[in-house]
């Protein structure tokens, strides 16, 4: 799909392995949850033990910063672990197809990382009364990885079209104007997100810094760093061997005769 004549058609994609162990896990925990609040008569609390929350996380439950995007919503509505197996399916598809599933999981679990560490990290500086309009007190869902994968999709096949649903139809560049225009919309009326708002956007950020190409903008900012380093290493052991010669005192003589005159045996040229 690296072209438009590669675009998805009205027929299923075929997801690749990890995809498909991602998908299956996310809709297994989903379900195991509904039906045990739903139908087991399952607290509630046992759903939120498992979702992030930014001051219990402070006081050591790190475990939900690492759980939180394996929790969608049990009750009240389908959307949120539909809009994540949708979001991932369609687009992932193609991404670990052309990065291989090693590349993609990584991506998926650095760009989850990434969005809810920057979502936590602003809570503890930005004033409650503003931090309450972007994040809810729970936090939950792998909706920003869904952004991140929007974004790394849109960025890796430019002028590539994709069919959303198997219908819409949405070009490279039109999918990120969707993408970033409908959490703006979804911002100014204050509907804030299970995942939180500030997770959201710096998922988008993470599909750029993780996914925008191949190598991507963190890679080739990396391999920029090991260049200059090893070009210092180099200069460095270029000046130390200059100092180690002028210290020793001798010098290199070139063998062989000067001028016209040639050496009359092998044993004439001397080095020192």
């Amino acid at each position: 799909m690296a072209s438009s004549d590669m675009s998805q058609q009205l027929g299923l994609p075929r997801p690749g392995p990890v995809l498909r162990v991602v998908l299956i896990a996310l809709f297994s925990i989903w379900l195991a949850f509904a039906l045990a609040i739903n139908w087991g008569e399952t607290s509630e609390n046992v759903f939120l033990l498992f979702c992030g929350n930014t001051s219990k996380i402070l006081q050591g439950e790190v475990w939900r910063l690492f759980t939180a995007p394996l929790m969608h919503a049990p009750s009240g509505s389908i959307w949120h672990i539909l809009g994540a197996i949708m979001g991932l399916y369609f687009l992932g598809t193609s991404l670990e197809d052309a990065w291989g599933g090693a590349r993609f999981l990584r991506f998926l679990i650095a760009s989850l990382l990434l969005a809810y560490g920057v979502q936590l990290a602003f809570q503890l500086v930005l004033p409650a009364s503003l931090s309450t309009k972007l994040v809810g007190s729970i936090w939950f869902g792998s909706i920003p990885a869904v952004e991140a994968t929007a974004i790394a999709w849109a960025l890796s096949f430019r002028n590539s079209t994709v069919r959303l649903a198997f219908v819409i139809p949405i070009t490279s560049k039109g999918l990120v104007m969707v993408v970033v225009g409908l959490n703006l919309m979804s911002l100014v009326v204050g509907e804030v997100p299970p995942s939180g708002h500030i997770a959201a956007f710096a998922g988008m950020g993470a599909g750029w810094l993780f996914g925008a190409g191949t190598p991507s903008p963190l890679r080739r900012l990396y391999l920029k760093f090991r260049l200059r380093q090893l070009d210092r290493e180099t200069a460095q052991a270029r000046r130390s061997g200059q100092k180690r010669a002028k210290a020793s005192g001798f010098q290199v003589i070139e063998g062989g005769a000067s001028g016209k005159k040639k050496p009359e045996k092998k044993g004439d040229q001397w080095l020192n």
